[in-house]
């Protein structure tokens, strides 16, 4: 689904509405998936499911693999494929266009106000927060990790929310390698994932870690998963990591975002459960959201990729909230 959704919002990002950005919001970057021989099965069943949606997804050799990023061991790659048009986002660019585009539409960006009371009086929702009261007939939940906690204090049946935790970290780039053209490297078994990130290489053990919702920072452990990996897979000797980092990506049971009117409670909208894709798929599941909300069904052009409501939509999960700390990263 979320592969689908990706698609739904492609057309936005490489062709943003007039005065949405001064600059492309897209940038060349590849993406190739490798594999050991342990994992060839695995590769040749998900290359398949890729080609289904990306024609242009292509099968390579190791050799060819090695040809493109020269780190990677010979001695470990059994496989690849690659997709040539995976692109970079330029991330604050799109924030920024959406905020730009709120504030001119008449909405008022309120920080550093965290919800302490929700209750619902005569149709209006009303949330109290340090920065004062807010009232307005449709309250959207789009708190993250912190989603099913919000609904709770609305009094509304959570969807059974479950953050992991993801670290990342920056280390030098090879010395005498320019790596700036190197595409995004990453494990068909998702064990590991680097690319070149402003002169350095940015690497992940793409771990899942179940976590409460919370300002997540990366533990040392997994940093050590992460390097020792990459080491594994490449000839590259980790002697200093720049900088470490880590975020929330919170999934439901079955993995696909929750987008809509709450089933049980009016006036109730979710938009949560992005599984860490939400800045790729923030344009299709944005128009989603709000054409729910204005009463004008679901977006033909998101259809048409594969999506549906019943996809999405948090009346699949009603029932089956103790299942959602079982989902798979």
């Amino acid at each position: 689904i979320i592969r689908r959704i990706v698609l739904a919002s492609r057309s936005f990002l490489t062709e943003p509405p007039a005065g949405f950005t001064d600059y492309p919001l897209l940038g060349k970057r590849g993406m190739i998936t490798v594999a050991r021989a342990d994992q060839i099965d695995l590769l040749r069943e998900d290359l398949a499911v890729a080609q289904a949606l990306v024609p242009s997804i292509v099968a390579m050799t190791s050799a060819e693999a090695i040809a493109r990023v020269p780190v990677l061991r010979a001695d470990y790659l059994a496989g690849a494929y690659i997709e040539p048009h995976s692109m970079d986002i330029d991330v604050n660019g799109l924030h920024q266009g959406y905020l730009r585009g709120a504030r001119a539409r008449g909405a008022r960006i309120v920080t550093n106000a965290g919800v302490t009371a929700i209750d619902r009086q005569g149709g209006q929702w009303r949330v109290e927060t340090p920065a004062g009261t807010f009232r307005a007939p449709m309250l959207v939940n789009a708190a993250g990790a912190w989603g099913d906690e919000v609904a709770i204090m609305a009094g509304v049946r959570p969807v059974g929310l479950q953050p992991k935790r993801r670290t990342a970290f920056n280390i030098p780039a090879p010395a005498g390698i320019d790596i700036s053209d190197w595409p995004l490297v990453n494990d068909v078994g998702a064990e590991f994932y680097f690319k070149p990130d402003a002169g350095q290489l940015f690497v992940s053990p793409a771990d899942a870690t179940p976590s409460a919702p919370m300002d997540a920072y990366a533990e040392d452990i997994d940093v050590a998963i992460g390097a020792e990996r990459l080491e594994r897979a490449t000839t590259i000797e980790v002697q200093r990591v720049s900088r470490s980092w880590a975020g929330l990506r919170t999934f439901v049971a079955d993995g696909s975002p929750v987008v809509g009117p709450d089933d049980e409670v009016p006036g109730f909208v979710w938009l949560v459960g992005q599984g860490g894709y939400g800045i790729k798929t923030s344009p299709a599941l944005s128009r989603v959201c709000a054409s729910l909300i204005a009463g004008k069904g679901f977006p033909d052009d998101v259809a048409r990729q594969g999506v549906s409501m019943d996809d999405l939509t948090p009346h699949r999960l009603r029932g089956v909230e103790s299942q959602a700390r079982q989902v798979a990263s």
